[in-house]
Parts: C-alpha cells; structure tokens; sequence
C-alpha cells in the first residue's frame, strides 16, 4: 500500500538501439573545442548544463565540486596571461620538429569563448562524511572530473563546444578568483558554439598524437 503523499516510483526508462546508437554518436563526436564562435550561449542553457552535470555520481555523494564562472575582463585578462607565461615554459620543453609542431597547435579557446568556468574540487567539503576515501581521498577529485565529464557531454547533446584547458597554475587561478586555498583546481573551461565541427580530435589532425588503442587492451589476471 501506499502511504499518504508518496509518490510512486516512476518506471525506469528502456533505452533502445537507436537511443543506444546516438549515444555512440555523442560519445564520438565529443571533441575538446578550441575554436568558438563569439555568440553569447543563452544563461538558461548554462544552468540546464550544470544541472545535468551535477547528476554525475561523487564519492560517499560528498558532491565536492564548484563552479565558478568568469565574467570580469580583468579577470580573464590575467588568466590569459597565466596561459601564455605557462604554454611558453611548456613549449621550451620541446626540441626542433616537436617543438614547431607546438607552436602551431591551438590550445585553448580563451580569447573567444563566451563562457569561462573554473571548476574546483572542496578539499574540506564535510557532505558524505568521508564515505569511501579514507584510503583513496583522491576520489573525491576523481568524483569532480566525472562531474566535468557529464558537463562535456551534455554540452555536446546541446550543440555546445567545451574545451578543457590545462596549461594553467592552479594557484594563480585561485588568486585571481579570489578563492579559498582549499578549493583546489581541477578544470578551466572554455564554453561556446564550435566555429567548425570534426570527428577526429585536433591533436591527431595535426600530427601531434593518434589514438593508438594501447590502453583499450582488457588484462587478464
């Protein structure tokens, strides 16, 4: 019986070929975007998006991420600046065919993307009670990432380009924020429609990397 103003369980949905189908297509046509068109992406779609992203599943449901979005030119200005001092120490790593190679990628979208999100993992978040890291406390970063992942994907289903940029000092980034020191940096990522859309990832397009399958080997033990 069912008691007085509970709702029944709704049926859990049958997801068919087709559906099955598409979501192959979203999982191969999701690329890190890098070139965006300046078209400002509706505030409504944003919160839809991070709405779907915070259905991702996080360690003991401690749901450690944080979301900021960057607005003032001053702060994304010194951001692009720490880019640029961070890609330029990068590329000296490099020598000769390798090192022109760098030169010529595209690595962020920084300077054209309408939506910049900084995303952050709370280091002292006190939800799920340490639930299942107490060995492995980086799960709750890993918990973040799966958040971003979900947020990748929903993006992608709505038509929207997300490039993650990493070459970046995670605590400049809180400075410029002006952010706790526990709020640790997993992501800054660039949001807006692709100018142009492609299948295989711009890495391997440009000759920098191919996906070898070297990791997709099942180990048996």
């Amino acid at each position: 019986m069912t008691a007085p103003n509970d709702s029944p369980e709704p049926s859990p949905p049958a997801f068919d070929e087709t559906f099955r189908a598409q979501l192959a297509a979203l999982f191969a046509w999701r690329r890190d975007v890098r070139r965006f068109r300046r078209d400002p992406l509706p505030p409504a779609l944003i919160e839809r998006l991070l709405d779907l992203a915070v259905l991702a599943p996080s360690v003991g449901n401690a749901q450690p991420w944080r979301f900021v979005s960057v607005e003032t030119p001053e702060r994304r200005a010194a951001i692009i600046r720490d880019f640029e001092q961070a890609n330029a120490a990068a590329a000296r790593l490099y020598r000769d065919e390798q090192a022109a190679l760098y030169a010529r990628l595209k690595l962020e979208g920084l300077k054209t993307a309408p939506t910049h999100l900084a995303v952050f993992c709370d280091e002292t978040v006190s939800q799920g009670a340490g639930l299942g890291r107490q060995t492995m406390p980086e799960t709750l970063r890993y918990s973040v990432v799966g958040a971003i992942q979900t947020l990748w994907l929903a993006a992608r289903a709505h038509g929207v380009g997300m490039g993650w940029v990493s070459i970046l000092h995670p605590e400049t980034i809180n400075a410029t924020l002006d952010l706790p020191a526990h709020w640790v940096l997993v992501a800054y990522l660039c949001l807006g429609y692709p100018e142009e859309e492609h299948l295989d990832p711009e890495l391997e397009r440009h000759g920098w990397q191919a996906r070898t399958g070297e990791g997709r080997r099942l180990l048996r033990r």
